[in-house]
């Protein structure tokens, strides 16, 4: 995988990574209201993003967390590892202090609400474009209470991006049938963490997962 610098005049190349049709046009049509940007390709997947890499450059990645199989900051991390100048964006339904310190530390250059108005898109876009990271205020303070003590953190903050999407998907009503399914693993690998969340969680139940979930904001 090759990303091309962007220069001052240059076209910003940007592939969207994202499940939803309908997010992905709305997507297209709002970034390219800016004539310094094109849109050269979509995904709704990391295999599907794969085989657009194959054969088209971009400069800027615009990813989901929320991704059918291999999930968006999962995507990221080994996208990073390939290449350290990939450049991702991240855009989620999910408020800032629930991934995007997750988004940060997998090697993302910002995070984004879907709620956000179109002109913060297109300023995180071209700061991201720019080689620069894209921080809003909510994304800094969840950054400063991520550094601090060990005894003011959050339970739910030392799960693996893994165990917290198992974790939010649970407390969700979902069976680890639907999960294994959602997640594109076996029902096994969803026992184990699930086991793995209960005890960093120091929790005995699914029941208690859910309320600290719904209590904490972690699911609708």
């Amino acid at each position: 995988m090759k990303t091309q610098p962007v220069g001052v005049h240059a076209m910003t190349r940007i592939i969207l990574v994202d499940d939803h049709s309908l997010i992905r046009r709305g997507l297209r049509l709002t970034l390219e209201e800016c004539a310094d940007f094109r849109v050269v390709g979509e995904a709704s997947d990391y295999t599907e993003l794969r085989m657009l890499m194959k054969t088209v450059e971009a400069d800027v990645y615009l990813v989901d967390v929320n991704l059918p199989g291999k999930n968006g900051i999962e995507i990221i991390k080994i996208l990073k590892e390939e290449n350290a100048s990939f450049r991702a964006l991240v855009l989620s339904m999910f408020s800032e202090d629930q991934y995007a310190v997750r988004a940060l530390k997998a090697g993302a250059f910002g995070y984004l609400n879907k709620a956000s108005a179109p002109e913060k898109l297109i300023e995180a876009v071209k700061r991201v474009a720019g080689n620069r990271k894209y921080i809003t205020p909510e994304i800094a303070e969840a950054l400063a209470n991520s550094m601090g003590g060990n005894d003011d953190e959050m339970p739910h903050t030392k799960l693996s991006d893994r165990e917290f999407q198992t974790l939010k998907l649970m407390a969700s009503g979902k069976k680890l049938s639907d999960i294994a399914e959602a997640l594109a693993l076996s029902p096994k690998t969803v026992s184990v963490y699930r086991a793995r969340l209960l005890e960093k969680m120091g929790m005995q139940n699914n029941a208690e997962l859910t309320h600290y979930a719904l209590k904490n904001g972690l699911v609708d």
